[in-house]
């Protein structure tokens, strides 16, 4: 878990990224892994992801309200970067936490950002995405530390509706032509249902 200072500097930027997000009033969530720790998860992170819908407002817009609140560009030609890779690249100018902005365009996505229910991290209250959501998200990113979260989540939220998570997976990685990490999910749930407790047979 992060010390006193980082866990300080990680609810000042989001702090700071909520209430610029809020008066932005494009619709919008926290990802990633502060979602993930206010999920109950206890894990490390030192950065924060957040997904706007990118049909509620524009680049330039969403740069200049971040901007009103102290969070700044990271890398020169934010807005370019952003037009290509659907991704602001951000700073807390306070904290020097970074911050990860994410355009959301997907059908997945805006339903992700319509279910997202507040959650704590700290004294921060946001949007945060929803667990079954999440473990979409960190699937679909594959990489190592994501996996680890995925299935810690499925453990924490066995009513996990796999089924429906599933399509999801498949649908985006079909999109993305990466197949393997729909292998990876059905290999991630395999293991989460055979580490679970068999229940006890009725006697009789």
């Amino acid at each position: 878990m992060p010390g006193k200072r980082a866990r300080g500097n990680l609810e000042g930027a989001l702090k700071a990224l909520t209430s610029a997000l809020n008066e932005s009033a494009a619709p919008w969530m926290i990802i990633g892994g502060i979602a993930v720790i206010a999920r109950g998860v206890r894990r490390f992170t030192t950065d924060i992801d957040a997904a706007v819908r990118g049909d509620a407002i524009s680049i330039e817009t969403l740069v200049e309200v971040l901007f009103r609140h102290g969070v700044v560009p990271r890398i020169p030609r934010a807005v370019a970067f952003a037009r290509t890779n659907l991704v602001l690249l951000m700073r807390h100018e306070k904290t020097g936490v970074d911050l990860d902005v994410s355009l959301a365009w997907s059908t997945f996505e805006h339903e992700a950002i319509d279910a997202a229910e507040e959650a704590s991290f700290g004294r921060v209250r946001a949007p945060m995405a929803m667990p079954a959501d999440l473990v979409v998200f960190k699937a679909i990113a594959g990489r190592p530390r994501d996996i680890e979260d995925a299935e810690a989540l499925l453990v924490l939220y066995p009513k996990t509706p796999i089924a429906r998570t599933r399509r999801r997976v498949a649908q985006l990685t079909a999109l993305a032509e990466a197949p393997e990490l729909l292998d990876a999910f059905d290999l991630l749930v395999a293991r989460v249902r055979i580490s679970e407790p068999k229940a006890p047979k009725k006697p009789g």
